[in-house]
């Protein structure tokens, strides 16, 4: 049976995640308050932020500016989109 958490970013109950994301306060903390959907969706924006901005992960700079947004798009607040990202329409 699923777990289900109240989703800050949605403001609803959802399904959670199975498992925290990584370790730690900020991993539990996401884990009790974030929908899988929210979580999958973060990942692609992630994915999206990364390449679009070049971001070299090995850069302390490029994961703090990851960890703020990651921050602000859980929260529902705004958050620097991908510059040439172009939605698929179906």
């Amino acid at each position: 049976m699923s777990r289900t958490v109240f989703c800050r970013k949605y403001q609803q109950d959802l399904e959670g995640l199975d498992t925290p994301p990584f370790p730690g306060p900020q991993g539990e903390d996401i884990f009790n308050s974030v929908s899988k959907k929210a979580w999958q969706e973060w990942l692609e924006h992630q994915t999206r932020l990364i390449n679009e901005k070049q971001l070299n992960m090995m850069d302390m700079t490029a994961r703090t500016y990851l960890a703020e947004q990651r921050k602000r798009f859980l929260s529902g607040e705004s958050f620097d989109e991908a510059e040439g990202f172009v939605p698929e329409t179906d």
